[in-house]
């Protein structure tokens, strides 16, 4: 099994608070990889940690073969590696369409120079409004593609986010609870799409999810923390059964 994200023996301290304390974990490659853990595990903080926001202590971390540690978001973002939050960031006065097709990266239209130039950019306009309309039809919003984003439910808003990942062609997103606060029969359709993803595009998810009623039965592969230390992985019957995951549990 190739691996998309290797992480190995992270540090990350706020003061005298140890978030990760010598954490090495893999996700694997098109593949659902789930990260739970009681809250204050460090979860948030690991993608976090991944996706640049935060620089570690020490430790590495490898995105498909090569080093992206320390790396800022934008040159993580570059390298086709995505992420998604528990809040939704949108932009709430532009339709969803709008909102997906700024996704797209090197747009020949936003230089000061050649926005004047229409000749120049309006065809590749068209194509990006095309690739923005077959997202939209993959993560079900194809229908509110001229709708402003605040007018969305909390589901709808994570769906979006999803899309947005997707048109900046990223090739593994990272889900910050993804069905938080949505309606379970949403929440199932949500996880069906990542299903849907992985199996026709070949795409990599490593999600933080709490609600883990509904999403064990859609992944291949569960991370276990505690206390900001990795704990155990695998299968997900065989880390829900581990005794150090329920004594994590329990204790918290």
């Amino acid at each position: 099994m190739a691996y998309a994200i290797e992480v190995e023996h992270i540090y990350k301290s706020f003061g005298n608070l140890k978030a990760l304390y010598d954490v090495s974990m893999t996700v694997d490659e098109h593949a659902i990889t789930i990260l739970m853990g009681p809250n204050g595990s460090g979860k948030t903080t690991l993608i976090n940690v991944i996706s640049g926001f935060y620089k570690p202590d020490s430790g590495k971390v490898i995105y498909k073969g090569k080093s992206i540690t320390g790396l800022p978001p934008h040159r993580v973002y570059k390298f086709g590696l995505a992420r998604t939050f528990q809040i939704p960031a949108l932009f709430l006065k532009l339709t969803v369409l709008e909102n997906v097709m700024v996704a797209r990266r090197e747009n020949k239209g936003e230089g000061f120079g050649s926005s004047l130039l229409k000749n120049l950019w309006v065809s590749d306009e068209r194509q990006a409004a095309e690739e923005a309309f077959k997202i939209l039809d993959i993560v079900g919003l194809s229908q509110m593609w001229d709708k402003p984003a605040n007018v969305l439910s909390g589901g709808q808003m994570k769906l979006l986010e999803l899309g947005r990942a997707l048109m900046s062609g990223a090739e593994t997103i990272l889900l910050d609870e993804p069905i938080s606060g949505v309606n379970p029969r949403l929440a199932h359709d949500i996880f069906a799409k990542l299903v849907t993803l992985r199996d026709n595009y070949g795409m990599t998810f490593f999600v933080i999810e709490h609600r883990l009623d509904i999403a064990l039965g859609y992944v291949d592969k569960v991370v276990a923390m505690a206390l900001g230390k990795f704990v155990v992985s695998g299968s997900p019957e065989e880390v829900t059964s581990d005794k150090r995951v329920i004594e994590a549990y329990l204790g918290a």
